[in-house]
Parts: structure tokens; sequence; C-alpha cells
């Protein structure tokens, strides 16, 4: 494989998970509105809500940081 396909496929998969981290915490803040639109005790949504959204956030935050990192010491090589 050339380098730049490789660079391809890893933007992808960066891409791809912002995409499941910012679409799984939509749907738990969709859960959070709907008990409460509902007249519903959010309890168990605001509870997976409180630490499921950081935990995601900051997975994809340091695979972002290391796919960054590892891309600056590649062109510096080069």
């Amino acid at each position: 494989m050339t380098p730049r396909t490789l660079f391809v496929f890893q933007l992808l998969s960066l891409c791809g998970i912002w995409v499941f981290v910012l679409g799984v915490s939509a749907w738990i803040i969709r859960l959070i509105w709907l008990a409460h639109r509902l007249n519903d005790m959010p309890g168990a949504s605001v509870a997976i809500s409180m630490v499921a959204i950081p935990v995601f956030l900051t997975g994809a935050s340091v695979l972002t940081y290391v796919f960054v990192g590892l891309r600056r010491g590649r062109d510096r090589t080069e």
C-alpha cells in the first residue's frame, strides 16, 4: 500500500470514530430529552450520559491526538 492510501484509511477511521461518538452522544441526549418530555424519571439516562459521553469524547480525542502526532512525526522525517 502506498503512504497516501494508508493516510486515507487512517483519516476515514478517524472520521468514523467521531461520527460514532457524536451519534451516541446525540442519542443519549435525545433519551434524556424524551424522558423529560414524557414526564418520566430520567435517572438511568442521566447516569449513563454522565459516564458514557465523557468516556467516548476522551477516547476519540486521544485517538485524534495520536493520529495528528504520528502524522507530524512522519512529515518531519520525510
